[in-house]
């Protein structure tokens, strides 16, 4: 149960962090980026990431089944 808890605050912060960096790079907008321009840049970028590894920790954590 601790680890299950541990994971989810993990993937959670990573969540929140990468979550933070594609809200950030939301400004490349009004700078003259198209969405195309902007969704392959993102996709570059590895902080990016952190949105959807903290996804897959909270889900795996969540859904997971324990042993018993």
């Amino acid at each position: 149960m601790a680890i299950r808890l541990v994971m989810f605050l993990t993937g959670f912060g990573l969540c929140v962090l990468g979550g933070v960096s594609c809200i950030m790079y939301l400004n490349l907008l009004e700078t003259g980026f198209t969405m195309k321009e902007y969704i392959q840049f993102i996709s570059n970028q590895t902080e990016c990431y952190l949105f959807i590894a903290g996804l897959v920790m909270m889900t795996i954590s969540i859904y997971f089944p324990t042993r018993q």
